[in-house]
């Protein structure tokens, strides 16, 4: 448990640690043990540990403010290749993107930083690691 002392040391909030915690102890959101302790907590504790609002609304500058600086470039790379492939439809394919569709895709993206942005945070501040890619403990 010395991550969890690291945790206390530095002296997150206590939303931030009780997330820790619930990692600590279940491990990687892809495990059996983390589904099933998942499955058994309260609807608003599921919205605690699996999500992130502040990373939904303020995805790619929140995740810079967090230190998640490699995962972030990965997200923003794929937002922008996301709205390149927009362009070019509209553009030269002459495909007009319905604004319903172009609306869920952001939906989409932000869903994404409000999924992977506390276990990306845990894995930085207990054991260290950074990575590159966005979906690294995410349960799809």
């Amino acid at each position: 448990m010395p991550e969890l002392e690291h945790c206390r040391e530095i002296s997150y909030k206590p939303k931030w640690q009780e997330r820790f915690a619930f990692f600590d102890k279940y491990g990687d959101p892809r495990s059996e043990t983390w589904k099933a302790a998942f499955k058994s907590l309260p609807f608003m504790k599921k919205v605690l540990i699996n999500r992130n609002w502040l990373a939904f609304f303020f995805g790619p500058v929140y995740l810079f403010i967090l230190g998640l600086w490699k995962m972030n470039l990965t997200l923003i790379g794929i937002i922008v290749l996301i709205a390149l492939l927009e362009v070019l439809l509209s553009e030269y394919g002459g495909i007009e993107i319905p604004q319903i569709l172009d609306v869920g895709i952001n939906f989409v993206l932000a869903n994404l930083y409000a999924l992977v942005t506390n276990y990306a945070y845990y894995l930085k501040e207990t054991k260290n690691t950074q990575s590159w890619n966005p979906f690294k403990g995410v349960r799809l």
